[in-house]
């Protein structure tokens, strides 16, 4: 099957190009953006709790678990409890399009960032342009690829692919983002969009069954002012978790599916994004050494519906999100990559094998930090999102920003002027983990017994967003956000044997950035 797709993918491009030749004047364009970001809050994680956060290393656990700042029992975490935090970073992307018509450019896309100023030294050198005496190597290359419209040769459609390092982008706040190698095209037959993509997360021996490959196939039309449409994902995962990638040892694979439908658009005076996905799959032991459970079955599903009324100067909003949570006596709720979350031959909490991981899982590698609903759990709209419960996992399937979650959110806008815009937002977010908690990890019978205990109120969140449009392309963004904690979010004090609730967490975000 490899050789053919390659054979196939190689005569391809000789029939479709072999003989064009064209003389074309080159237009180069430059964009991208420059940001500096503060951040000043009590209890809301951030990438650099959990180093060494440029590894494979979870910032978060996979399938549930609580935030490093709570975990107080581990050495090195519980540091910064209820300690308010203040620190500074940047980000900065640089893209150039080599451009020679409308059917053929090339990009190369480049990725600077501070995940804090003053950090000190990475084992990669990534992520570190604010180490003092400057001079890093944090040049990361995000993206090369060419673009090119393919000859119709008989065919009367438009025809696109995108051939190269480039992001693998599926409903990116729901399901999938994650930049790799790989090949994707556009099929145009009014009104339907078809995007067929194929992508390399992983080849090892090409020898050997041993690599990783992802299939896609997202199809949308476009009525009037509504588009509507709907994807597969298919992730053939024959080493798994990707830690594997790095090391001898292939104990696992694992073959899943993605399955979504969406809507956005206008409907009469309001505009609306629906999202409905489902993952289903499995984890293989390769090992052969656990008879009571070889493998992992995983069957989770999220929502999301999103409602805008805009009227003069002011939007009013609201949204409902549903993610489903696992049952914590079928998963465990392992706190590391190698013996994470959802693989065959870890316990439950209960003693019983792992079986099903029934928590809405999104796919390996995945930077799904959520659609800016929440400023506390997600760190979006005025963040990078890199701080906030999210559960980053690259070398793993993981709940994303939503997994074990629900929210209900209203909120309003109002922009008076072209330069200024302010939004109120009130949210309820609730526990969707069976027989355990989504962040927190408080215990059952006063703490002392060793189940956990199950709460279903997170908390409700209030968060306050203001931007600021200095110049044409200055933007300055501020955004307070305060979370009256609900019982989900305490902890487990392993040295007192106690439970305990933290201060309520609170975020004093800012951001100044120029587009170019």
């Amino acid at each position: 099957m490899k050789k053919f797709i390659v054979i196939g993918l190689a005569v391809f491009w000789v029939l479709s190009f072999g003989t064009i030749a064209h003389a074309q004047k080159l237009d180069f364009k430059a964009s991208g953006f420059i940001d500096t970001a503060t951040f000043w809050g009590v209890n809301t994680p951030y990438a650099y709790d959990l180093p060494p956060w440029t590894s494979f290393n979870a910032w978060l656990p996979p399938i549930y678990g609580p935030s490093p700042l709570f975990n107080v029992g581990a050495a090195g975490f519980g540091q910064a409890l209820n300690k308010e935090r203040s620190f500074w970073g940047s980000r900065a992307r640089l893209k150039f399009d080599a451009i020679m018509e409308k059917n053929l450019s090339g990009t190369i896309f480049f990725e600077m960032d501070s995940g804090m100023w003053g950090e000190g030294q990475s084992s990669d050198g990534r992520n570190i342009t604010g180490r003092w005496a400057a001079d890093r190597a944090a040049v990361e290359v995000k993206n090369i690829y060419i673009d090119v419209g393919i000859p119709y040769f008989g065919i009367p459609l438009p025809m696109t692919a995108r051939v190269g390092i480039q992001p693998l982008s599926v409903r990116p706040h729901m399901v999938v983002y994650n930049d790799g190698a790989g090949i994707t095209g556009g099929i145009k037959i009014d009104p339907v969009t078809i995007e067929p993509m194929y992508f390399k997360p992983y080849e090892g021996l090409d020898y050997a069954a041993d690599d990783i490959d992802v299939y896609g196939l997202n199809l949308s039309a476009t009525f009037g002012t509504v588009k509507v449409g709907g994807f597969g994902l298919y992730y053939n995962q024959n080493t798994y978790p990707l830690t594997a990638a790095i090391s001898s040892t292939v104990n696992f694979s694992s073959n899943m599916w993605w399955f979504g439908v969406y809507t956005d658009g206008k409907v009469g005076p309001v505009n609306i994004n629906f999202d409905l996905v489902a993952d289903t799959g499995e984890v293989k032991d390769r090992r052969n050494i656990s008879p009571r459970a070889p493998d992992v079955d995983y069957q989770g599903w999220a929502t999301r519906l999103k409602v805008d009324y805009p009227w003069e100067k002011f939007n009013f909003g609201a949204v409902g999100q549903y993610a489903s949570g696992s049952d914590q006596k079928r998963t465990d709720g392992g706190t590391s990559v190698v013996g994470g979350g959802g693989l065959p031959g870890n316990t439950t909490p209960w003693g019983t094998p792992t079986t099903k991981v029934s928590g809405y899982m999104v796919p390996t590698a995945s930077e799904q930090f959520g659609s800016g609903e929440s400023l506390l759990l997600t760190g979006y709209p005025v963040w990078n999102g890199f701080f906030g419960y999210n559960s980053l996992n690259y070398a793993q399937m993981g709940r994303g920003s939503i997994g074990g979650t629900w929210l209900a959110k209203l909120y309003g806008s109002y922009k008076p002027t072209p330069w200024y815009k302010v939004t109120l937002a009130g949210l309820y977010i609730g526990d969707t983990t069976k027989h355990g908690n989504t962040i927190g990890n408080a215990r059952g019978f006063g703490g002392t017994s060793p189940f956990p205990r199950n709460d279903g109120t997170i908390g409700v969140e209030f968060d306050l967003i203001n931007e600021i449009n200095i110049y044409k392309n200055l933007k300055f963004d501020v955004g307070l956000g305060y979370l009256l904690a609900g019982d989900a979010m305490d902890y487990f004090n392993v040295t007192t044997g106690r439970n305990k609730s933290g201060d309520d967490p609170w975020v004093l975000v800012t951001k100044l950035t120029y587009n170019f």
